[in-house]
């Protein structure tokens, strides 16, 4: 058991919480950073945490610990009873909603399977393809959603739903067929990181190439998992750091006895994380295609539209027409979302300073790339920084 104490001074009474929250992923330990946030803020709460995984039960100490308060993950029965057995204030931060009484926060799917859909829709792709874990209920969740949102833009959508009872060696080789057997190019969107890795993995014994002929992005942005991916893994960043913060918050009204409602507080996302399994556009028409990859290539560069356009085939305004055709965006439009892009990817990856960040790719001044970066987001870098960072 690791009983972690906060600062001494404080003149109230010190609360005493248990965190039964897993430690083996990134989505939880993000959860754990926000609720470390709100009580370095607010109060000193001795805070009992065991490190665990995704389904296991509770831990034995528990069995004795008589406190104040529990976040939980509550995933499973085993845990669900020893919340029911405890009657303490509870908030629950599971979609599996074993105990809909109390009150709970979790992922926006609806919000998660829309950016997903976009960042693949916004590079051309006119196939899609789910790929998740039924276990789950937000991967249940994002599957149906992404599908509407597929069909709405008049599009198909391919599933491939894992068996958790299958070998991994049964499991893979359906997976390698039913990749191997989609339309392509082809957008696919994986329900959890993990699983995206896999997938990858999947598409390389296939031979089939990421991103050009299938382009992969996921949820959670575990930046070490992303990274480690063969090619690294795009990924939808999750606000763990505010779903942590505000449960912590709603648990300390509900000890102080101040009336709650059960229910689900949906929190979404922040961003995508691009990485190279999305780092492609896919359009037939070969002017454009052309287009962005000189776009892409000059990205680093302080270089504008103008001097960009003078390297193709092709008058300003028929360019443009057909890029509109295609993507529905001027280059120039594409060029600026690309710029902002790496600005966000260098600003939740690195803590580099935001004159370097500006000298890197291609700005005179740090001041012209932040008032171009307020005006795009509405925040300013460093404020973009501390939202998708945190406290780490």
């Amino acid at each position: 058991m690791r009983l972690l104490d906060e600062s001494p001074g404080k003149r109230t009474p010190k609360r005493h919480v248990a965190l039964l929250i897993e430690t083996s992923n990134e989505y939880a330990r993000g959860l754990l950073r926000g609720i470390r946030s709100y009580i370095g803020e607010h109060h000193s709460w001795s805070l009992y945490l065991n490190e665990h995984s995704r389904g296991q039960g509770v831990m034995p100490w528990a069995t004795h610990w008589q406190g104040d308060g529990i976040i939980a993950r509550i995933e499973n029965e085993a845990v669900a009873e020893y919340v029911r057995q405890t009657a303490v204030p509870t908030v629950d931060l599971s979609s599996h909603r074993l105990l809909p009484e109390l009150p709970c926060l979790e992922t926006d799917d609806l919000a998660i399977a829309r950016m997903a859909f976009s960042h693949l829709q916004e590079r051309g792709f006119k196939q899609f393809a789910f790929c998740g874990d039924p276990r789950f209920p937000w991967s249940v969740h994002r599957r149906e959603h992404f599908i509407q949102e597929a069909q709405r833009a008049g599009y198909p959508c391919y599933v491939y739903e894992v068996e958790a009872q299958e070998a991994w060696n049964k499991e893979h080789q359906a997976m390698i067929s039913w990749i191997r057997e989609l339309p392509k190019p082809v957008g696919i969107f994986v329900s959890y990181d993990m699983l995206g890795q896999k997938l990858l993995d999947v598409c390389r014994q296939a031979r089939v190439f990421v991103p050009d002929q299938a382009a992969v992005i996921s949820v959670d942005n575990d930046e070490l998992l992303c990274s480690l991916s063969a090619p690294p893994l795009s990924s939808i960043i999750p606000d763990t750091l505010a779903t942590g913060y505000q449960a912590a918050a709603l648990l300390d009204r509900m000890m102080k006895g101040e009336p709650h409602q059960p229910g689900i507080t949906s929190i979404p996302p922040l961003d995508v994380a691009p990485r190279v399994s999305t780092d492609v556009t896919a359009v037939k028409d070969p002017l454009v295609a052309d287009t962005v990859r000189l776009i892409r290539s000059h990205l680093y560069e302080n270089i504008s539209m103008d001097k960009l356009l003078t390297e193709l085939p092709a008058s300003r305004r028929s360019l443009e027409a057909r890029f509109q055709r295609a993507l529905g965006r001027t280059p120039h439009r594409m060029h600026m979302e690309m710029k902002i892009k790496l600005i966000k990817q260098f600003l939740t990856d690195t803590d580099l300073t935001l004159p370097y960040i500006a000298e890197r790719i291609g700005f005179k001044h740090a001041e012209y790339m932040s008032v171009l970066f307020k005006r795009e987001t509405g925040m300013t870098p460093n404020d973009y920084r501390k939202k998708v960072q945190g406290d780490k």
